[in-house]
């Protein structure tokens, strides 16, 4: 008879009801600094497509699993994802996206707590006006001291000459 005593770690991480907003993800062990955590998966695909399936979904682009790739192609996170796509946003978040290769790693920023809810900033880009209604569709719940409010990134201000 063979025994085996699997040492096999646990999983970093579980996806249950978050207090920031829907599902979220949360450490199931302590995970150090500079630790991989996961990969955002998800279908690759353009801008267009991105479009036209954010209005199929009768919804604005901000309540989908869209993740922006610096060669201007997006992850549809929705299309064949990961637990990856229900990390909250938080505007002092504790893990951080990171491209390598066309792909999208989230990482942890700091130690982090077993119990923990993994959270980085979207820094979501809306060329748009931010308007209080665009503020609110891309309202921020974190709860973090220095809250800014919203998920969107602070739109760079032109220069007036």
């Amino acid at each position: 008879m063979t025994t085996h005593n699997d040492k096999t770690p646990s999983p970093l991480y579980e996806v249950r009801i978050s207090p920031v907003h829907g599902r979220g993800v949360f450490a199931r062990r302590k995970i150090a600094a500079g630790k991989r955590i996961i990969e955002y998966t998800g279908e690759r695909i353009d801008w267009d497509e991105t479009c036209r399936r954010a209005e199929e979904k009768g919804g604005p682009i901000n309540h989908t699993f869209f993740f922006t790739l610096s060669n201007g192609m997006l992850i549809d996170g929705g299309a064949n994802g990961n637990e990856a796509r229900f990390i909250n946003h938080s505007c002092e978040p504790n893990c951080e996206a990171v491209e390598e290769d066309d792909r999208v790693y989230i990482h942890a920023l700091r130690p982090i707590e077993k119990g923990e809810e993994l959270n980085y900033n979207y820094g979501l880009i809306y060329e748009e006006r931010h308007t209080p209604a665009v503020k609110k569709a891309f309202a921020c719940y974190c709860g973090a001291p220095s809250c800014s409010g919203v998920m969107l990134a602070p739109k760079k201000r032109s220069r007036r000459k």
